[in-house]
């Protein structure tokens, strides 16, 4: 928890709720501990979705279709999704938890390596979210580029590790020491690209809000 658990529980009690449809795969999620974004996620993606008005949104990481969800809810229905899934077990489960929400036509999900299906993308998408592996976002990073439109938003969740990010490498345990060390070179890439202007927050597990600048 980076931020007294406190006043997240205080503010997440104040954010409207979930739809039904949405608690129920948001429960189901939390009790197959399938890894989600938290409620102060879900309040931010959605305020920052309904004030950019994206067209055509993207997300690595689908998991099971949640935060697919909670963005297109937010989004409305002429808005086109792209979300990218590798973990068999669950694709099955999204793809059933788009047609519970009557947006399996909206949403498309592309199973496989992000690491491959990238490349074979065609941009601009407006608004891209990703949620998947944290030790391959700094791979990432040069296809998420690419497609990111001009003034587009690019939303990482999980940035910040909770709170292990500030740690020396050597305090860390040896087995997430890549991973450590990946997430702050990508941070760094971040803050300090010139086509870029980030902002990190510790809300969550840290999210990280990238506004590409016209060239």
């Amino acid at each position: 928890m980076i931020v007294d658990e406190r006043y997240t529980t205080y503010l997440n009690s104040l954010y409207p709720e979930l739809s039904p449809v949405l608690k129920e795969i948001q429960k189901e999620a939390i009790e197959s501990f399938v890894p989600i974004i938290r409620p102060e996620t879900v309040n931010l993606l959605q305020l920052l979705v309904k004030m950019n008005r994206p067209k055509r949104i993207l997300e690595v990481g689908a998991a099971v279709g949640f935060s697919a969800n909670v963005i297109a809810e937010a989004a409305g229905d002429d808005v086109t999704i792209t979300t990218i899934e590798n973990y068999e077990p669950r694709i099955p489960i999204a793809n059933a938890n788009f047609k519970r929400t009557g947006r399996d036509k909206q949403i498309t999900l592309l199973e496989g390596d992000a690491m491959e299906i990238l490349p074979t993308l065609e941009g601009p998408y407006d608004f891209i979210f990703m949620d998947a592996a944290k030790g391959q976002y700094i791979n990432f990073w040069p296809e998420i580029k690419r497609l990111i439109a001009d003034d587009g938003l690019i939303v990482t969740d999980n940035v910040l590790q909770d709170g292990d990010i500030i740690e020396s490498r050597y305090a860390i345990t040896r087995r997430n020491r890549t991973i450590h060390k990946r997430m702050r070179d990508y941070l760094y890439e971040l803050t300090h690209d010139e086509g870029f202007t980030t902002t990190i927050l510790p809300l969550g597990d840290g999210v990280s809000i990238s506004v590409k600048g016209k060239k």
